[in-house]
């Protein structure tokens, strides 16, 4: 699917068909499209737990409030983000880089990240959500549907996968073949409202 098209047809989809899978060939080809999203520093603090115990997917759906969707999908990730990430083991981040590259880039890393621990959560979430974007649009350009849901009570969901210290969630995401379209958008502010130059 043209990109252009996938940006226009993405919606949030809240019923999928249970019957159609998504193809292991094709999960591997978003996921390796989501590791192509930027990070800063290229910490790439996103981690990933596809949940495909129907027992844990149930858990879930109740802290999620019964919506339907964590079920009925394909395929259910939870997108998760380590904002000390940072901290480790900083120098594999750049791994490809000539020595000069990471002698500089090293205690930049420091000194930007240490002790700014609202900055550590924020550049995670980021993370995260570019991840999710570059998630969705992937699975429309191959004909899949997702939903990104906040509508759940992560501290439970943070102990029913045993989401490790310190980590945090950003937001599960649905992925598989919608069984009946989303509504129409609701209401699209103009661009006119949104745009600005130069300042407020």
């Amino acid at each position: 699917m043209e990109l252009f098209t996938a940006i226009e047809t993405r919606r949030a989809v809240k019923h999928y068909s249970s019957s159609e899978a998504v193809s292991e060939v094709d999960f591997e080809r978003i996921m390796k499209a989501v590791l192509l999203s930027p990070t800063s520093y290229n910490i790439q603090h996103w981690r990933f737990v596809r949940v495909i115990d129907p027992q844990i997917r149930a858990q879930i759906q109740d802290a999620a409030w019964g919506q339907a969707q964590v079920t009925e999908a394909a395929e259910l990730i939870v997108l998760c983000a380590d904002p000390q990430a940072w901290l480790d083991n900083p120098q594999r981040y750049w791994a490809n880089a000539g020595p000069e590259v990471q002698g500089l880039m090293l205690p930049m890393l420091e000194s930007f990240y240490r002790g700014k621990e609202q900055l550590q959560r924020d550049e995670a979430m980021r993370s995260s959500g570019m991840a999710a974007q570059t998630m969705m649009l992937a699975a429309k350009g191959l004909g899949y549907d997702t939903c990104p849901m906040i509508g759940f009570d992560s501290e439970r969901v943070a102990e029913i996968i045993n989401l490790p210290s310190g980590h945090v969630i950003s937001m599960i995401i649905t992925l598989g073949r919608a069984a009946k379209p989303a509504n129409q958008r609701a209401g699209q502010l103009p661009l006119s409202e949104v745009l600005l130059e130069n300042r407020f």
